[in-house]
């Protein structure tokens, strides 16, 4: 049977000052002054939408992504977290993340997100090479990037997670070594660490940049990195994710142990657990900003529903939890899917016999090997 996980939120704020080239985020360029006030106004619309869908359920953590939150002002992701506080049981302590680019920090507007009570920041840094920055497209420089992370600090932020990027054009593995000797400069609680993909409909899938590491240039610097942080304190806990103990990303973790959310905004995603119908239904709304902003607060806001049945179950949930370094407990894949652990029986003998995944009592995990090899392990859950 299936049981209610914990509930998060996730806000998108769509618009950034400049698209990179490597990003398949919905995000859009601002053409002018921003409607911040419609927007709030619209995400409160969404959320009213949908709360019948988490009626009496709390909320863990709130996160504000994007393309750029940090272009929002601190009044207006104040004037939503009152409105979405009242509409929404939110628990004692809840993670609130808000991604910023050091490009739009300003002194005194962390100070007024601190007091709108956001109480986790995540930059947006990718690289502290400028030469690297501007191959990627960055509006900032590395001298940019680390005076907003101490504005942020200044500002009373101990929980400030930043973005780091390898395997980018021209960068050799001491460049990305380096890269991590300043972001441990800045002491941050928290590193994400991952490499450059091209993804499709990107700029650069259409026209790849020269001088990206091959995929064994691409491997040494993961090792190297992954030793490198280690050393530092940052214990790795998800493929690219890294933290100081006690500073897990406790939203991301709940989307890895296929936990609920629920998505406002233009082009959010959510997923909800409903428990009186034993169903799982992901829900999406229209990507366009124009679009959403006409119709948020209506069914026709809604991009799709997709009711995932329990054929489809094992392997979404084995695409979120097998990025964890510590795995799963099999509890939790019976409470999440609905399903008995016998109904994943052949697919975990056949990782188990090729090394990838190993069992210690009641929970299951990737081996070193198996988390070289994430996808094949997945791919092994996927229905016939």
């Amino acid at each position: 049977m299936l049981s209610l996980p914990p509930l998060s939120l996730y806000v998108h704020l769509p618009w950034c000052v400049r698209k990179c080239p490597y990003c398949d985020f919905n995000s859009h360029e601002g053409r002018g002054p921003l409607p911040f006030a419609d927007y709030v106004d619209a995400l409160l619309a969404d959320l009213d939408h949908d709360l019948p869908l988490v009626w009496g359920r709390t909320v863990q953590t709130v996160f504000f992504g994007g393309g750029t939150p940090s272009l929002f002002p601190p009044e207006a992701i104040d004037c939503f977290l009152q409105a979405a506080s009242a509409r929404l049981r939110f628990a004692p302590g809840c993670e609130i993340t808000l991604e910023t680019n050091p490009g739009t920090a300003e002194h005194g507007r962390f100070e007024l997100y601190r007091g709108a009570g956001v109480n986790r920041l995540s930059f947006g840094i990718q690289s502290f090479d400028d030469g690297c920055l501007r191959r990627l497209g960055r509006i900032h420089d590395s001298g940019e990037a680390e005076a907003a992370v101490k504005l942020a600090q200044d500002a009373g932020y101990d929980n400030l997670n930043l973005d780091l990027m390898y395997a980018l054009p021209e960068q050799s593995l001491a460049m990305a070594e380096r890269d991590l000797e300043r972001a441990f400069a800045l002491q941050p609680a928290h590193v994400s660490h991952y490499q450059l993909t091209l993804e499709p409909n990107t700029v650069f899938a259409a026209r790849p940049p020269q001088g990206i590491p091959d995929d064994d240039g691409a491997w040494d610097m993961q090792e190297h990195c992954q030793a490198l942080l280690a050393a530092h304190g940052y214990a790795q806990y998800e493929v690219s994710a890294y933290a100081r103990p006690g500073r897990r990303c406790a939203h991301n973790v709940n989307y890895w142990r296929y936990g609920d959310y629920l998505g406002i905004g233009a082009g959010a995603h959510g997923k909800i657990t409903l428990g009186a119908e034993q169903a799982v239904l992901r829900r999406w709304k229209l990507k366009h900003p124009t679009q959403y902003l006409a119709r948020a607060g209506s069914a026709e806001a809604i991009g799709g529903d997709d009711r995932i049945g329990p054929e489809r179950r094992p392997f979404e949930f084995m695409l979120n939890a097998l990025r964890l370094v510590e795995g799963f407990a099999l509890s939790d894949f019976e409470a999440r899917t609905g399903l008995p652990e016998a109904s994943i029986a052949a697919p975990l003998q056949a990782a188990y016999a090729q090394g990838w995944l190993e069992r210690d009592g009641a929970r299951v995990r990737p081996t070193e090997l198996g988390r070289r090899y994430t996808n094949d392990v997945i791919a092994l859950f996927l229905e016939d």
